[in-house]
């Protein structure tokens, strides 16, 4: 099956196959993730951020969850910008290209390939480290209960993204909702939508699929 998109996101299986991206068996290794192991790294993170909020830093149970919600929510935001201009951006010349397709054009062309729809720990530990010392530099002492909030958001991001393309026993009408919106995206106009976890920002910046 082959459904005609926009250029580097064409349809090529639907079937849950995991093609190799690399030559090198080792390389292409770190390339695959089950939907669980964010879980196993994350989950432990987001625990010693809230933990050190209130031994270290001491805040109240309020604030701390203001500062952990407000990270959850700029999580969102990020997603959505990521998704939208780096993950959708097409470089012209070969290496960009061949780049874009190990990032994302590969689940595009493979959407149900049920071992890359979560990100695989060689991208997100860099990412997240990344990322903790940016909101450290914005957020000062205020960045445990954000960071923790905004890791939470990212683990929301890759299970729903996960549910979407194989939990098929959530029957609820958001769970369907965000789902239906996702799959317009790979299928219908993979250049709008670009909320996973939500398509709060797709309303707010006027990308939501016509």
């Amino acid at each position: 099956m082959k459904i005609k998109l926009s250029p580097g996101h064409e349809i090529l299986s639907n079937k849950d196959e995991s093609v190799p991206l690399f030559n090198s068996k080792m390389l292409d290794v770190f390339s695959r993730v089950s939907w669980y192991v964010p879980l196993i790294i994350f989950l432990p993170v987001i625990a010693y951020f809230s933990y050190i909020s209130f031994t270290t830093y001491n805040f109240s149970i309020g604030k701390f969850l203001g500062l952990f919600f407000g990270g959850l929510f700029l999580w969102t935001l990020v997603e959505y910008l990521f998704h939208r201009f780096i993950f959708h951006y097409y470089p012209k010349n070969a290496f960009g290209r061949k780049l874009h397709f190990l990032m994302h054009g590969v689940h595009h062309a493979y959407p149900n390939d049920s071992m890359r729809l979560v990100m695989p720990p060689a991208m997100s530990i860099p990412l997240a480290t990344s990322f903790y010392f940016i909101w450290l530099l914005v957020f000062g002492d205020l960045v445990a209960p954000i960071f923790a909030g905004f890791i939470l958001g990212y683990l929301t991001y890759d299970m729903m993204h996960y549910a979407t393309h194989h939990a098929k026993f959530i029957k609820g009408n958001w769970f369907v909702n965000i789902k239906n919106h996702h799959m317009k995206h790979h299928y219908q106009d993979p250049d709008h939508g670009f909320g996973v976890s939500s398509n709060f920002w797709d309303k707010i910046f006027r990308t939501e699929i016509k």
